[in-house]
């Protein structure tokens, strides 16, 4: 909310000039429920220090503030809360209600003429101008300003209030007498409909100005920082219901509403609450009175801008435009700066994937500085870094360039800009393929919010930074073959972001991910299919990528190619230029399974120059070892195993535990293949030097369950031991292979040939 006004404020609505009647005109008026904090404070006051302890006098002080600041509650509620902090105020709190409930209005009206009592005296128990002092001062002026019908109906609900928390305190004893083994099921369900209720009682009527602005500032705090903790999707929305049914000209809890559906990726219902927001602005005169003539048009270009960024959110780019254009327009005309900067940003947002994108954004990114705009000079430089990183530039110059962006961050404490900057460097770094640095950055960054919390108990960890790094994290894990670990990861992600949240995507499609690639080692292609449809639902891209995948396993060779071929055309339409490659990898494989190395070769020389072209050291890494099979195919294994040695080290230091297994086990193959040549003694050298790395190989590949390629190692393993007169561990390795076999039949060309 902030991004647009600076804080929540009340004024009588204004229709083309007639005030009208606000329900937030008065500041606060008496409640049964505040009568009853009235009555805890009275006793607080009464009981002396010695009654109660200093931890229980620490509680209470930490619960009032809530109580006063909140919304009312029950007092079934209230009773437990004050017990948990005080057992002995709460059987006192509880009697006083009581008295006074089942007394005479009379008895009510002698509490509030003693409440005045508390400032009497050289040292009063409350001091006037405390928080406790000044909502004591209101109660008793509000109960002041009441005329006898009114204090009749206030007393006759505080009875109703007390005979309401009698009957559920009754019906709670009941349930927990008449069945305690099937009373804990039960209870769960009666705390959810108390909880209904409770929300019911709260709503009942209207909310002071006091409560209705720490209500709504509480929970877009919690929407921003800790979207768990805040109500519900359809409880925050039943909340402002109720209040604009009293006041529908605040502004504010438009703007909340506004809020709470873009989280359930509503576009109609946060369109309208966003254009209702500035409308009632517009009409309170808000704007007007703090920004002079200026505000009606401040109001519009806002307006227009937030309506650009809520399409913009929703893929809705051409109407995106349109906004702008509005918003541009009206900020020309009136000339403010800061607007233009903001459209500037937007516009590059929408224009990201035009090739003289960059300009827009390095002029962006001064005139930001030139502003003294340093949040948005700071994401213009994060913005700039990404899209060099796709281009291809070193990493040391984009580690440099976020050094001076972190640099902004900590100079004018911008820790959400520090949170986004840490991500970022752990994409580059699995961009990259550094994996190891990777990991190290998204530790760092979930060390760093543990440690920074927010008020009221909100952990700052619930932000998109925070989720991509821990989908980072678990996406580590599982290509090391840590799958418990990375489900640990999952399980918390799936706490922190349910699945209505808006940063839920990221986690669900990691998952997805995960378990294709655990059936797809597994041999499991009917799961690794049915997965497909879930991948495509959040990444196309990714999706029909998984499905060709699945295809080629499947030895579907002709369906596979002609997905691969569409996919290739559409990801060098978008420049991507990641999923480019592995498409082309996937191509080559599907050549040399066809029994076509010499086709394959072009596509991997093509792939390998755009790996090194936009340094992706990983992938290049993987086009080599692709490239060194090719050769041991075409039968040059010499030069095969030369290439290897250029491609292993990258692999076996930051490569997943699969391509490590996949890397030995060809290097076991080029050197069996090598020494066919060699001479008796140096050949049975080179096979036990191949065991020995088909032995790495198999304890990698059991890392990550995959059960097909263990079947080929332990089968290649038997040829050697065969070979070298090993009869006893060649009917080991023959007895696995055979139990392997039997439980994964084998699909399509063997992988194995040359011995």
């Amino acid at each position: 909310m902030a991004s647009v006004h600076e804080s929540l404020y009340f004024n009588p609505m204004m229709t083309n000039g007639v005030v009208h009647a606000n329900v937030f005109g008065i500041k606060d008026w008496v409640t049964p429920y505040k009568i009853a904090v009235l009555v805890l404070l009275n006793e607080m006051g009464r009981t002396g220090e010695a009654a109660v302890s200093l931890m229980e006098r620490r509680r209470l002080n930490q619960l009032l503030l809530p109580l006063l600041q909140g919304p009312d509650i029950t007092l079934t509620k209230l009773y437990k809360l004050i017990e948990e902090s005080c057992p002995q105020l709460a059987n006192s709190v509880q009697i006083r209600i009581k008295l006074m409930a089942e007394g005479e209005l009379k008895d009510m009206e002698q509490f509030f003429d003693d409440l005045s009592d508390s400032f009497s005296g050289t040292e009063p128990e409350v001091h006037k101008t405390s928080v406790v002092g000044l909502f004591l001062r209101h109660m008793i002026l509000a109960y002041s300003k009441l005329s006898f019908s009114q204090v009749f109906k206030l007393y006759t609900a505080l009875q109703q209030y007390f005979q309401n928390g009698e009957k559920k305190t009754v019906e709670d004893a009941d349930m927990e007498l008449t069945n305690r083994e099937e009373g804990e099921r039960k209870m769960e369900k009666e705390e959810l409909d108390v909880s209904i209720r409770e929300e019911e009682v709260s709503c009942s009527g209207p909310l002071s100005q006091k409560q209705a602005e720490f209500f709504l500032s509480q929970q877009a705090s919690l929407l921003k920082n800790d979207e768990t903790k805040a109500l519900p999707p359809a409880s925050l929305q039943k909340e402002l219901n109720n209040l604009l049914k009293f006041n529908p000209d605040f502004a504010e809890a438009h703007y909340l509403s506004y809020l709470n559906n873009l989280r359930v990726q509503d576009v109609f219902s946060s369109t309208h609450s966003l254009l209702h927001y500035f409308d009632r602005l517009i009409l309170t005169g808000a704007e007007s009175k703090s920004n002079g003539e200026e505000g009606y048009g401040r109001s519009l270009r806002y307006a227009a801008l937030n309506l650009a960024a809520l399409h913009c959110r929703f893929g809705h780019y051409q109407q995106a435009e349109l906004a702008l254009q509005e918003a541009i327009r009206i900020a020309q005309e009136s000339n403010d700066h800061v607007c233009l900067q903001h459209c500037l940003s937007w516009l590059y947002v929408l224009g990201q994937k035009k090739s003289d994108s960059y300009v827009l954004l390095e002029h962006s990114v001064k005139k930001a500085v030139h502003f003294g705009l340093p949040y948005l000079a700071s994401l213009g430089i994060q913005s700039l870094v990404q899209q060099r990183a796709f281009a291809g530039k070193t990493a040391n110059k984009l580690m440099d360039a976020l050094k001076d962006s972190d640099l902004l961050h900590w100079k004018h404490s911008l820790s959400e800009l520090i949170d986004i900057s840490i991500a970022q460097k752990t994409a580059i770094w699995r961009l990259y393929g550094r994996s190891t640095m990777a990991l190290q950055q998204a530790q760092m960054l979930l060390s760093m919010n543990s440690l920074e919390s927010v008020n009221a108990g909100v952990q700052q960890n619930n932000t998109e930074s925070f989720a991509v790094a821990l989908c980072h994290l678990a996406e580590l894990h599982a290509e090391q073959g840590c799958f418990a670990a990375a489900s640990e990861v999952l399980k918390h992600l799936k706490e922190r972001f349910p699945p209505n949240s808006q940063h839920a995507q990221l986690w669900m499609l990691c998952d997805q991910k995960i378990q294709f690639d655990r059936a797809m080692h597994d041999g499991k292609y009917h799961l690794a299919d049915s997965l497909v449809t879930g991948i495509t639902a959040l990444h196309s891209t990714e999706g029909v990528y998984r499905k060709a995948v699945v295809l080629q396993a499947q030895n579907q060779m002709t369906e596979a190619h002609k997905l691969l071929q569409k996919l290739l055309i559409h990801c060098q339409k978008i420049r991507n230029t990641e999923m480019v490659i592995s498409v082309l990898l996937s191509v080559a494989e599907l050549y040399w399974r066809s029994s076509s190395p010499t086709i394959a070769l072009p596509v991997l020389l093509q792939a390998l120059a755009l790996s090194k072209e936009y340094r992706l050291q990983y992938l290049a890494s993987e086009t080599v070892l692709n490239l060194a099979f090719a050769q041991l195919i075409l039968g040059i294994p010499e030069q095969a195993l030369s290439l290897l040695h250029m491609a292993i080290e990258p692999i076996l230091a930051d490569g997943a535990v699969l391509d490590k297994g996949r890397a030995m086990f060809l290097v076991a193959k080029c050197q069996v293949a090598s020494a066919a040549s060699y001479d008796p003694p140096n050949k049975a050298e080179a096979l036990e030097a191949a065991i020995e790395n088909l032995n790495e190989a198999k304890n990698y590949f059991a890392k990550v369950d995959c059960k097909e390629r263990i079947r080929d190692v332990v089968y290649f393993q038997a040829r050697l031991y065969h070979t070298l007169g090993k009869t006893q561990e060649r009917n080991r390795c023959a007895m696995l292979f055979r139990q392997l076999h039997q439980e994964l039949p084998s699909h399509g060309v063997p992988l194995i040939n040359h011995l």
